[in-house]
């Protein structure tokens, strides 16, 4: 457990510093030359590393000893954080993993849309696929909404709806993929096309992260990704669930 702080403690140390320089030169107007900023795309890196820090999983460590990784599905996520510690330890991981991923497009928005767009698939990538954790991760919602709350913040909303929805109905998986169709048009329809662009980069590494998993499939048929897409496990029974994670 002490490894696992350090390691927290680095990882945080590492992305302030990254951070602190993406920002100093996202701020520069267009350095010595003008024109493309180098120093705005920094906040890609600064983007994907912030949220590269898995606060499910340390929670977990330090509460209750659970390695994540070896609960269920394998998918870091809040739910499983909740499984093995409660309530009060996922609200306060919670928080953390829904602005990690507004750092990187909060870094870039002087930087111009294209790079906000790339710094917020970034800040999702970085939570699925965390070097930290040997590129196992969530599923990348709670980052995307982060995200989406600088770059697209009527596209936060329709995927807390359609989690909300979704869990009420019994089946989330169905909520989110209803959420994830909605989440470009009506992100576009009502902040614009830059908007829609933005909400599209976010959504595209959540849908190859659903399909991938954490770990591959022991029956590879069309039919398994086909239930991976629509309800987030390997089969259409609930007893063999891939649950849906942050």
């Amino acid at each position: 457990m002490g490894a696992d702080l350090r390691n927290a403690a680095a990882m945080t140390a590492a992305t302030a510093r990254l951070s602190g320089f993406a920002a100093l030169r996202a701020g520069d107007p267009g350095g010595s030359g003008g024109g493309f900023r180098l120093g705005g795309w920094l906040a890609v890196p600064a983007g994907f590393l912030a949220s590269s820090i898995p606060f499910s999983y340390l929670m977990a460590k330090r509460v209750s000893g659970v390695d994540l990784r070896q609960v269920g599905s394998g998918t870091v996520s809040g739910t499983g954080l909740f499984e093995v510690a409660g309530f009060a330890p996922l609200a306060i991981a919670g928080v953390c993993e829904v602005a990690k991923g507004a750092v990187g497009p909060l870094l870039a928005r002087r930087a111009g849309a294209p790079v906000a767009a790339a710094a917020a698939a970034a800040a999702v990538a970085g939570h699925n696929w965390s070097p930290w954790l040997r590129g196992a991760g969530g599923r990348g919602l709670s980052p995307a909404i982060g995200a989406l709350l600088v770059g697209a913040p009527v596209g936060a909303a329709v995927l807390l709806t359609g989690m909300a929805g979704g869990r009420l109905a019994g089946e989330t998986a169905i909520g989110t993929v209803v959420a994830d169709a909605a989440l470009v048009p009506v992100s576009a329809r009502v902040h614009g096309p830059e908007a829609g662009r933005f909400a599209a980069a976010v959504l595209a590494p959540m849908i190859a992260k659903r399909l991938a998993g954490n770990r591959r499939p022991t029956d590879r048929r069309p039919t398994t990704y086909l239930w991976r897409a629509l309800l987030d496990r390997d089969t259409r029974a609930r007893h063999r669930t891939v649950g849906v994670g942050s």
